[in-house]
């Protein structure tokens, strides 16, 4: 769809006096009613082309790469692809190490470029999508999520424990977050409304053994650290005991593309939705060439 910049920015303008939050601003100033639905129509929007990058025309100048796209961070080579299509096992199912999942496993880039989560609703990729929506759409604070169809977020509590088997970079977490910022920016959010979102993913995420944060108050204080490199800053006040993290291991080495042919291949399951454990495959490699297509040409910036 495509959005018209100066009209989003007069209206942006007139609804920020009204002291509204930066989901019910922008859903307002995008589609006039500030609906649940249309506050998922921007989540998905916004989370859609974070992952892939740029699928709908924007009149704004903001080219976005997206999560699943290498990149760069101050000279330094990311590509976070693999923590996505199974190539590390770096999942977090509970065990004491990381298992490989695919979660580009029900049509990869076609359906967010079509604005759904998946193909369907069984699968990995429906799973990790709509939670997405549902986690930011609490984070830029929502005022009719909950109400159908947008539902309260009710995936994992901990973000540390969901990431602690992939040892994130500084530069990882950076790219990441530079790309949520840069979708949004893609959609006419102003630098104003959107410094406040990145300081407050940054605090959240960026730092290493932060003490425990609540986000979604039904679920309490939490351990939310997702930064865990030797390179990561340590957080204000941080306090490590308790954290555990590990590097991932290789899981299918064609998935990964600095992975050497000595890498060591590692048991791989792909838990679904409904808690069956078929075996990961290597769809993800065919899910990779239409995600190229999608994001060819698109720049990498900053969230």
């Amino acid at each position: 769809m495509l959005f018209k910049s100066l009209t989003l920015a007069a209206v942006a303008s007139t609804v920020a006096a009204q002291n509204m939050s930066f989901c019910d601003k922008y859903t307002t100033a995008l589609f006039m009613n500030n609906t649940a639905e249309n506050q998922l129509k921007l989540l998905t929007a916004v989370v859609n082309t974070a992952v892939i990058g740029n699928y709908s025309a924007t009149t704004t100048g903001k080219a976005v790469a997206g999560i699943l796209a290498p990149g760069t961070v101050n000279g330094t080579a990311v590509n976070l692809l693999p923590y996505f299509n199974g190539g590390f096992a770096s999942s977090n199912r509970g065990g004491s190490s990381g298992v490989s999942v695919n979660f580009l496993d029900d049509g990869g880039a076609a359906p967010l470029a079509m604005g759904m989560p998946a193909n369907g609703t069984n699968s990995n990729q429906y799973m990790l999508l709509t939670h997405l929506y549902e986690y930011f759409g609490t984070l830029l604070q929502c005022s009719q999520q909950g109400k159908t169809p947008f539902d309260a977020y009710a995936g994992e509590a901990s973000q540390y424990n969901v990431h602690k088997f992939m040892d994130l970079s500084q530069a990882e977490v950076t790219y990441f977050i530079e790309q949520v910022a840069g979708s949004a920016m893609s959609f006419g959010v102003s630098a104003d409304d959107l410094t406040p979102v990145g300081t407050a993913l940054m605090t959240l995420f960026g730092y290493r053994c932060s003490p425990p944060t609540t986000v979604i108050p039904a679920q309490g204080s939490q351990g939310q650290s997702i930064c865990q490199a030797e390179d990561c800053p340590l957080a204000p006040m941080g306090n490590c005991d308790g954290y555990t993290y590990m590097e991932p291991s290789v899981a299918v080495s064609s998935l990964v593309p600095s992975a050497t042919a000595s890498a060591t291949e590692t048991a791989s399951v792909a838990p679904t939705a409904s808690g069956t454990t078929p075996v990961a495959t290597g769809a993800a490699a065919s899910v990779g060439m239409s995600f190229a297509a999608v994001v060819g040409g698109f720049v990498a910036l900053v969230l």
